[in-house]
């Protein structure tokens, strides 16, 4: 059975990078009716927090990527400790002492010889009394795994014919020396133990990969198929790093963008195919080809999801939006007709109250000087409320008797004393909604 996972570290909000691993993940594990784990990555107790764990899970949930099971990387411990003394049992697993300045040092000492700046590996010569004495002058060392020194190839699911010789890259550290499992180790452990067959994520775990698959051999699991997609960028090419903290799902939330707007842009962005909108999960399912995405820098531009957003709200029913209706305060019976009037001219949801607020209470009324009598004049023949359909027309028909005025010169002037604004919705409709016109007063 396909299995895939989201393994995400609860030290902050997820942003758009996030989401596009997760939901790539998620697509897969459905399209072939397989599993989907939600896999919190929290080995670290000084970093991960709880209300980041669950906010990952409110993310998700506005998302529609629901989960087959969770698990938590802290209650694995001890899986991961017996994965270490077995690969220490295979003469795999080495204690190494050096300090951080130490590294530093080596790693600038080989780039002047034009040698790749890679563990020289020192820490295997070390007798038992060197390791001992190092242990009581510094502390624990940490754990490195002994990389085979050959090339690791894997067909990737996007990148293609992928290598890259172990020889040019560092024995990773798995432990460090307080003891905490870092990220490789436990995420193989996991991967093997739990079954995962496919592992999408950014490009910048290729390296990353490369270790991987040495680990998941060493320890006797099955290499899952990888695919590395390629990284966002901002609409001008330019690095998103220091941006993500803004394009967090909870802060695009808040911008009003629609759940289906962003993930029917992140399904195809970076792909051969063309974005294309689309109303259910379903349908996002069918679409998706991981074979159809490419290595190259991807732009992401958030101002693309508000006309997506728009699109959506354009075409929905007030069935699935009278609850936010009412909680802005529309009374039941207006409630429909509020909305009929007014989605055609917002884009997000959150255009709503500032409508609702005009029709409550009356726009400031826009009238300009060659218009103030004719304004004035049209006003004393408008009837008294309440207002319907044909209100409109039978007022401007009286109007445009009573002035001479006709087209352009008659309506738009009405329009801006009043709803403030020179365009909006159909007035016959409007006028209906209004509670309150101060252009009478």
């Amino acid at each position: 059975m396909t299995t895939t996972r989201f393994a995400p570290s609860p030290t902050g909000y997820i942003h758009v990078g996030n989401l596009r691993t997760a939901l790539m993940n998620f697509l897969i594990a459905r399209k072939a009716g397989g599993t989907f784990i939600l896999r919190i990555d929290d080995t670290d107790p000084e970093r991960s927090k709880e209300e980041y764990v669950d906010a990952i899970k409110q993310d998700l949930d506005w998302l529609g990527l629901h989960w087959d099971r969770v698990e938590r990387q802290s209650e694995r411990l001890d899986r991961y400790a017996e994965a270490a003394e077995k690969l220490r049992g295979m003469g795999r697993f080495y204690e190494a002492f050096e300090t951080p300045t130490e590294l530093d040092l080596k790693r600038k000492k080989q780039l002047n010889m034009g040698k790749p700046p890679v563990y020289d590996r020192a820490a295997l010569s070390l007798s038992e009394e060197e390791k001992a004495r190092l242990r009581e002058e510094r502390g624990n060392g940490v754990w490195r795994f002994k990389l085979d020194h050959e090339r690791i190839e894997w067909q990737d699911g996007i990148l293609g014919e992928t290598s890259i010789d172990a020889a040019s890259v560092s024995d990773p550290v798995l432990i460090r020396g307080d003891g905490l499992v870092l990220y490789t180790l436990a995420s193989v452990v996991d991967d093997t133990e739990m079954g995962v067959t496919h592992v999408v994520r950014g490009s910048d775990h290729v390296t990353n990969t490369a270790t991987q698959i040495q680990i998941i051999e060493a320890l006797g699991g099955t290499v899952p198929q990888f695919a590395h997609h390629s990284l966002l960028t901002g609409p001008q090419g330019e690095s998103l790093s220091k941006r993500l903290g803004t394009l967090s799902l909870r802060d695009l939330r808040a911008q009003g963008v629609e759940p289906m707007a962003l993930l029917s842009l992140m399904a195809r962005l970076g792909s051969a195919d063309p974005v294309e909108l689309r109303t259910s999960m379903d349908e996002l399912i069918e679409g998706f080809d991981i074979t159809r995405f490419g290595a190259a820098p991807t732009k992401f531009d958030m101002t693309d999801l508000f006309p997506m957003t728009a699109r959506l709200l354009h075409e929905r029913a007030y069935e699935e939006v009278q609850d936010e209706i009412a909680a802005i305060g529309v009374p039941a019976d207006l409630g429909e007709r509020f909305w009929t009037v007014t989605r055609d001219n917002i884009t997000t949801l959150n255009d709503l109250p500032a409508w609702w607020a005009m029709f409550r209470d009356g726009a400031e009324p826009v009238i300009d000087d060659e218009d103030r009598d004719f304004v004035a004049q049209a006003m004393e023949l408008l009837p008294e409320g309440p207002y319907d359909d044909t209100t409109w027309g039978e007022w401007t028909n009286r109007v445009k008797d009573a002035t001479g005025r006709k087209g352009k010169g008659l309506f738009m002037p009405l329009r801006k004393a009043l709803t403030g604004q020179s365009h909006g919705p159909d007035m016959s409709q409007v006028l209906p909604l209004l509670q309150n016109i101060r252009a009478k007063g």
